[in-house]
């Protein structure tokens, strides 16, 4: 299930003005220069920033994401022809021989589903070429942030944006609950202009790193590294994988 605020068209405008600080991003850029990377797949790319960014720099890119509402606002960007842009999961990618596939954020933990995260694994093997690789962060289980999510409430997160082209909008953000390994909160988003009321419901798998690490391996990966994440330094697991053969996974892996 698509999360709303990515999913619904109202939200997914208002993604990017509401989260203007991509700054996490840079270390993305980072590695797709330091391992050459001249073609990139960016799995769960929401409104095209980071592959828009990457174009810009003259990559080849394709941004793939199940939330329709927000490849349409990536389309709809300066630059957005530069992209090749498919809507969809890693399920459901066409043959392609890539150099580097990302995904940034919080895309690894959203795909919460077991099934969907070994079809995720499974797509970005077969989307590379031999010997490239596969990008991601996700949160440290130890750190236990949700720990720091149980604070809060409409009074803690509550914000006043206003948007040029939408109007003053008010949004919170609450946790609704911990059933480890998923921690799930929900967002509220009042729009002034006509008193609509928006929620979204989202969830995130915490994985420990010795349990990626074997979904990596299972799926054709040699884990090249393990990195600290430059904007949450000892909060977050960067891993990077890299696709060691040209053999075709066995028969029946998911």
């Amino acid at each position: 299930m698509v999360d709303a605020t990515f999913g619904h068209p109202r939200l997914a405008a208002i993604y990017d003005p509401l989260d203007p600080d991509r700054s996490d991003l840079d270390a993305y850029l980072a590695m797709a220069e330091e391992f050459g990377a001249r073609s990139v797949l960016d799995i769960g790319c929401g409104t095209g920033v980071f592959a828009l960014l990457l174009a810009e720099r003259g990559i080849a890119v394709t941004g793939i994401d199940p939330a329709r509402a927000s490849v349409d606002v990536a389309r709809g960007k300066p630059g957005a022809e530069r992209v090749r842009w498919l809507d969809g999961d890693a399920g459901d990618l066409p043959p392609m021989q890539i150099e580097l596939v990302t995904m940034t954020g919080n895309v690894a933990q959203a795909i919460a589903d077991p099934q969907a995260w070994r079809t995720t694994l499974r797509g970005a093997y077969e989307a590379l070429r031999p010997g490239g690789r596969l990008v991601f962060e996700t949160r440290d289980p130890a750190q236990r942030v949700w720990e720091e999510w149980a604070e809060w409430t409409r009074e803690t997160t509550y914000r006043m944006t206003d948007i040029p082209g939408v109007g003053h909008v008010e949004t919170w953000a609450e946790l609704t609950d911990v059933s480890l390994p998923l921690v799930s909160f929900r967002g509220t988003h009042v729009f002034a202009v006509d008193g609509d009321v928006l929620t979204s419901e989202s969830t995130l798998r915490f994985r420990e790193r010795a349990e990626i690490e074997r979904d990596l391996h299972e799926h054709g990966f040699v884990v090249e590294d393990v990195r600290d994440a430059p904007d949450r330094p000892g909060r977050e697991f960067v891993f990077v994988a890299r696709r060691d053969t040209a053999k075709p996974l066995p028969p029946g892996m998911p």
